[in-house]
């Protein structure tokens, strides 16, 4: 009768010796990257053919030796400190004032009906319109201007803040109540954390306007800042440095608003769902 050897399995690989599953690029980040590249090549193309001239259209190299000739100096450095303490106070000071305002707005259906009006006749209105009311008031340091950024930052903050708190599920809150939670609890457990993702929007919208309020509270009378650099360079015809300044503004809002979608994406799953 014939034997049969029993065949051995073959070893198991180590954990170090298996491939690690290669991480795709997710194709937003490839088209927008194509993107910004054509926009670049495009833009030193006809830099390159002088289809306009230098003084109206530097090509991205000219912006670079721009940014070099920039960095190199020591007077960049008070410019940034100057608008970024600018940036940092007045978007402060409207998270502080606009987002328990907001809450409470949305919460309290009297003080929403109180505030309204007040609120869209401020909103409606250009703030960039009372800067020289601020300049009179406050005077032309830096007291204005961060008073410029707060306006321009404390409404998306305000308005993101009461329309979270107004769309919340009432399913929810109902079922809070039955279970005899207290107005407080309600407010603390249910109604704050499912309104964060409108709150973030709030503050990344405003990012934008509070940049915005930098550079208008600049050109109102400022001896630092960048966007007062801009503005010097503009009436010297020194558009490179213009384009650089610009870049500067664009490349913190790109910084701050990423950092707040991360946090977005975060808290997207308490996202009402309509």
């Amino acid at each position: 009768m014939a034997t049969v050897t029993p065949t051995r399995a073959p070893a198991p690989r180590p954990p170090s010796a298996r491939r690690a599953p290669r991480r795709r690029i997710h194709p937003k980040y490839l088209y927008g990257t194509a993107a910004v590249i054509t926009v670049l090549l495009i833009w030193q193309l006809v830099a390159a053919l002088r289809i306009k001239p230098a003084i109206v259209l530097p090509g991205p190299s000219d912006v670079v030796k721009a940014f070099g000739t920039l960095f190199a100096s020591s007077t960049i450095w008070t410019d940034l400190g100057a608008s970024g303490k600018e940036l940092l106070y007045g978007l402060v000071l409207a998270t502080l004032i606009g987002l328990p305002l907001g809450l409470m707005i949305g919460w309290y259906v009297r003080l929403s009906y109180a505030l309204s009006p007040l609120i869209t006749f401020l909103y409606a209105t250009p703030r960039i319109a009372l800067t020289p009311l601020l300049i009179i008031w406050l005077g032309i340091g830096d007291a204005s201007k961060i008073a410029i950024v707060f306006l321009m930052a404390v409404f998306p903050i305000l308005i993101n803040s009461a329309t979270g708190v107004q769309n919340l599920d009432p399913a929810v809150l109902r079922v809070a109540r039955c279970y005899g939670a207290s107005h407080l609890q309600i407010f603390r457990t249910v109604a704050l954390p499912g309104s964060v993702p409108f709150l973030v929007s709030g503050l990344r919208l405003a990012v934008g306007q509070a940049l915005i309020g930098v550079f208008v509270a600049e050109l109102s009378g400022a001896s630092h800042g960048v966007g007062m650099m801009m503005s010097t360079a503009g009436q010297q015809f020194q558009t490179s440095t213009v384009f650089a300044g610009l870049f500067i503004f664009a490349f913190t809002g790109v910084v701050l608003t990423g950092v707040l979608r991360r946090v977005e994406r975060r808290y997207a799953a308490w996202r009402p769902q309509t």
